[in-house]
């Protein structure tokens, strides 16, 4: 398809709340575009707040605002992010703890001229990305803790995972090792895309189809005005609100500036971003380790 200029806009709310239970918020979030993501510092670790707030600070000083990023900048930007953290277990306040985080999100990345314009997902710990296409909420990253390996086994159902007792138990983090091991997956940007990006603080109070039923009946334009991020942060903490809960949801809408009247309605937040390609090839999403 032939776009010699295009225009992508995205429309974006994020929210956070220490939750019920907790006295200190270890969750942070980044929503500006091209970069949306949570981070979820490890409970019972040193610092846990600091090390999230760490990831996305580093995050801010990686990527240009209102530019679409690179897949390498991205990758780049996680592994300065688990070295700035393990650099926190270093510091004498932290004493031989150590600090660590999760980190889920979605960068928008110009993957090159045979490649064309992705979102780029990327997933360490158990903190979540989903799409939502209007009637399907599907996960996209997996889980790296003990009970998703059990599940993977065979030896208990995902159902029950949901009430294991080492479901708090994550296998990857960020600041955890000298290497970070991040899933990542490119998904063509064509069109209009929308993710969920949350830490389990959503997923752990609000199963998969009230999370789906929300965005489904969602209405930004009523009395109420809240933001999508806001209603499911909200609904977290009617179901209990054990844990800190931090949620994002960004819709992106790429085409051509004549058809921009056609882009979605304002959340908290819209930015536009002007991209230039010849071309725009499709590709099948694929993994990289």
């Amino acid at each position: 398809m032939m776009l010699p200029s295009t225009l992508v806009r995205f429309s974006f709310s994020a929210h956070s709340d220490v939750g019920l239970e907790r006295r200190i918020n270890e969750d942070s979030f980044m929503a500006q575009a091209p970069v949306f993501l949570v981070a979820d510092g490890m409970g019972g670790h040193a610092h846990g707040d600091v090390a999230s707030q760490t990831v996305a600070r580093v995050f801010e000083e990686h990527i240009e605002r209102g530019a679409p990023s690179t897949p390498e900048r991205i990758l780049d930007a996680i592994h300065s992010s688990n070295d700035a953290v393990r650099d926190l277990s270093a510091v004498d306040d932290f004493g031989t703890a150590v600090s660590g985080t999760t980190l889920a999100g979605v960068a928008f990345v110009d993957a090159g001229d045979d490649v064309g314009f992705h979102w780029m997902a990327f997933n360490i710990g158990d903190s979540r990305v989903y799409t939502w296409d209007g009637h399907t909420l599907a996960q996209l990253s997996v889980d790296h803790s003990a009970v998703q390996e059990m599940v993977d086994a065979g030896l208990i159902t995902a159902e029950s995972a949901e009430q294991h007792p080492e479901r708090n138990v994550i296998t990857r983090a960020v600041g955890a090792d000298e290497f970070v091991d991040a899933d990542v997956w490119l998904i063509p940007a064509s069109g209009r895309h929308s993710f969920l990006v949350c830490t389990d603080g959503l997923t752990k109070e609000l199963g998969h189809a009230e999370i789906a039923g929300l965005l489904a009946t969602h209405d930004e334009s009523s009395a109420t005005g809240r933001s999508i991020a806001e209603v499911l942060v909200d609904a977290a903490l009617a179901h209990g609100g054990h844990d800190n809960v931090t949620v994002v949801y960004v819709e992106s809408v790429l085409g051509d500036p004549e058809t921009r009247g056609q882009d979605p309605d304002d959340e908290n937040t819209q930015d536009r971003m002007p991209v230039a390609r010849e071309h725009l090839e499709d590709a099948r999403p694929r993994s990289q380790g």
